[in-house]
């Protein structure tokens, strides 16, 4: 159907369109009027993400805001709130109260069991990209509206207070008794080391030990020295007594050579030699002087061979010393390396006994400030949220909207009105124009006739206007 036969028929049927209109119309303005009306009041609630109130960290990152928000909706839809709210404002005591829950044929159990279920259907809670959040309540009494609007504000700040205090409560209340039991095993861990620092006369465990490890490190060296020194004496012995065995002289011995008392006695011996044979050579031997001379050398020579037994007979006591020294230092060396050991395990024992000091204090110093966080954030009074507006009593209905519902109603009763007359014309066909005629019966033209007016003149007034309607002949 082309718009211009819809507007032919509407107009050719514009009295079923008008009833339509004004039937639909009339029909929502009086079910607008006759609805009870319904009152909406809100209540604006602030929610602030940072805890002024917390020692933990008062920031929340930017990511975690939008869930923070949502938490927070959760919760004012609580049945925790509504509970609270039925509780603070006494509903269940109200006559409106009693008078919806006889009528109500869904009622189970008391009235304020009926109305957990109930007043969740009049809450709306509204939220955008802020930190605000509108609390919106509707009922049909405005008073009742605006009362339990602000009745949800007050008790969802009431039960996020709650929420936050009584688990930092509990909490604070159990780190103290924890606190006890770790005090006790601190003193007794401190108790050990003290008995332990007694019992092995422990200061400065650390310095000690360096010391004992210094000491050792000296009568190794000494050992080393004192066993080389014993490996010379050693040595020259077995030297002089081969030399002797072999019935060598005893000067022949690099240790009686070098030794400087033998040095001298044997300078003072050729002294005397010589003096011996310039005085024969010139008093002769029978000479008194020669004889004096004589006994002289002879007595050197025999101090000589005496100091020169004594020097190989001192290589063997030289040996016993040496031999005897190296034995006192590999002594002292082992009782140093034994006391070295002992002070290395009473050390370990020491840091053992100090990590366990560490552990209890580091323990009992985590619990004391949980301790303390918790105790304080448990006295907190105040919530991260306040109410920013309060709901006032709304003064207009929120439904019905009889302007709104006038103006959908006059939309649907074109609608409706356009759809009627659609469809009694299909179902009535009629020709309306003559270009009916070309498109759906495919006839030709003859001519097009006025609308016949009997208090006007005549169509064909002329042989002039006929020939201007009909066509002509041929």
């Amino acid at each position: 159907m082309t718009p211009a036969l819809l507007l032919a028929a509407l107009r050719a049927r514009w009295l079923i369109f008008a009833v339509l209109l004004v039937g639909t119309v009339a029909a929502a303005a009086v079910v607008s009027l006759l609805l009870p009306k319904t009152y909406r009041a809100i209540a604006t609630l602030v929610v602030d993400t940072r805890e002024e109130q917390s020692l933990s960290n008062p920031f929340t990152p930017q990511r975690e805001r939008a869930a923070y928000i949502q938490t927070q909706v959760d919760i004012l839809t609580s049945e925790k709130v509504v509970r609270k709210v039925i509780d603070d404002l006494k509903l269940a005591e109200t006559d409106w109260a009693r008078e919806h829950f006889a009528r109500s044929k869904s009622a189970r159990g008391s009235v304020a069991d009926w109305l957990v279920e109930a007043l969740p259907k009049g809450l709306k809670v509204g939220t955008s990209q802020s930190n605000v959040i509108d609390v919106s309540f509707s009922f049909t009494d405005p008073v009742v509206a605006a009362s339990i609007a602000n009745g949800f504000a007050k008790a969802y700040l009431d039960t996020v207070l709650e929420l936050r205090v009584a688990p930092m409560r509990e909490a604070a209340s159990w780190f103290d008794e924890q606190l006890k039991s770790l005090r006790t095993n601190l003193e007794r861990a401190q108790a050990k080391l003290t008995e332990y620092h007694q019992r092995h006369g422990i200061v400065a465990a650390d310095e000690r030990l360096d010391a004992e490890f210094a000491r050792l490190g000296e009568l190794s060296t000494q050992v080393v020295r004192a066993q080389d020194q014993t490996i010379g004496a050693e040595a020259s012995e077995r030297q002089a007594r081969t030399l002797l065995a072999r019935g060598g002289a005893a000067d022949r011995v690099p240790d009686v050579q070098a030794h400087p008392h033998i040095q001298r006695l044997a300078a003072d011996l050729a002294q005397g030699e010589a003096r011996l044979q310039e005085l024969a050579a010139r008093y002769g031997e029978q000479h008194p002087t020669y004889q004096s001379q004589l006994a002289e050398t002879r007595g050197r020579r025999a101090q000589l061979a005496a100091e020169m037994r004594k020097v190989v007979d001192g290589l063997e006591a030289s040996t016993r010393r040496a031999r005897a020294h190296e034995a006192e230092l590999r002594a002292a060396l082992a009782a140093q390396r034994a006391r070295v050991l002992a002070l290395k395990e009473s050390r370990d024992g020491l840091a053992v006994l100090a990590r366990d000091v560490e552990t209890a204090q580091k323990t009992y110093d985590a619990a004391l400030q949980r301790f303390v966080v918790s105790q304080v954030e448990s006295r907190a009074n105040q919530a991260n949220a306040a109410l920013l507006n309060a709901a006032a009593v709304p003064r207009k209905p929120h439904r019905p909207n009889v302007t709104l519902n006038v103006a959908l109603a006059a939309v649907a009763g074109v609608a409706l009105g356009i759809g009627i007359v659609i469809l009694l014309e299909l179902s009535d066909r009629r020709v309306r124009s003559f270009t009916d005629l070309r498109e759906v019966l495919d006839v030709p033209l003859l001519g097009v006739l006025g609308t016949w007016n009997p208090s006007a003149r005549p169509a064909l007034s002329g042989p002039q206007r006929a020939a201007r309607v009909l066509p002509s002949p041929g």
